[in-house]
C-alpha cells in the first residue's frame, strides 16, 4: 500500500470520527511508518513533518494485542510503535480535576475512564506513569510534565510499598514507588 492511497482513503473519513473499533478489514501488510519513543512520526525513515497527516493517521490508529494498525474500512496496515503512540504533554487543573494534553492534541480528564497507570517503559526499562488516552491506546507522561506533577503528589503507602501519589477529583494514582 502506498502512503498517498491511505491518505485518500482517510481524508474521505476525516469529516466524522473514524470508528476504527468497528472496523475489521483485511489484513494488507506492513507500512514502513514508526512512531519513535519521543513522539516523532516517521514515514521511510523521514520524519513526517506535517502535524496535521500526523493527526489524521492518529485518528485511525487502532491496537490488537500488541500490534498497531492504521485502519479505513476497507484496509488495514501494521507500522511499528517504539514504545506508545502518544506523549502527554501538558496539563491543567480544571474543578479539582487534571486535564492532560497529548502531543497530538487528545484532551481528556484524568479518571477511571483515562486511568494513570504505572508500566515498564519498552525502551528504557524503567517503571513510568501511562495515561490512557483513547479507546486502548496509552501516552507516556513527558519528562517535564512528570516533574511539574511530582510537585502535586503526597506520599501515601500501597501495599508494602510507598508511592507518590496525586488525586484527579475522586481519583487517584500513583506517579511511582518511593
Amino acid at each position: 500500500m502506498k502512503l498517498e492511497d491511505l491518505q485518500a482513503q482517510l481524508a474521505a473519513q476525516a469529516q466524522k470520527s473514524a470508528p476504527v473499533e468497528d472496523w475489521n478489514p483485511p489484513f494488507c501488510g506492513e507500512l514502513d511508518m514508526v512512531i519513535r519513543h519521543n513522539g516523532q512520526w516517521d514515514y521511510m525513515g523521514t520524519p513526517i513533518g506535517r502535524e496535521a497527516l500526523v493527526r489524521l493517521f492518529a485518528s485511525v490508529l487502532k491496537k490488537e494485542q500488541d500490534r498497531y494498525y492504521l485502519v479505513t474500512p476497507v484496509e488495514k496496515v501494521a507500522i511499528t510503535v517504539e514504545d506508545v503512540p502518544f506523549i502527554i504533554t501538558n496539563w491543567q487543573r480544571k474543578e479539582e480535576k487534571l486535564v492532560f494534553t497529548s502531543n497530538l492534541g487528545d484532551q481528556f480528564i484524568v479518571g477511571k475512564e483515562h486511568p494513570v497507570v504505572l508500566e515498564t517503559d519498552k525502551v528504557t526499562g524503567d517503571l513510568l506513569p501511562y495515561a490512557l488516552v483513547r479507546r486502548n491506546l496509552f501516552g507516556r507522561l513527558h519528562q517535564n510534565l512528570f516533574y511539574q506533577l511530582v510537585d502535586q503528589g503526597r506520599p501515601q503507602r500501597q501495599g508494602n510499598e510507598d508511592h507518590l501519589m496525586i488525586k484527579s477529583g475522586d481519583y487517584q494514582f500513583s506517579l511511582g514507588v518511593l
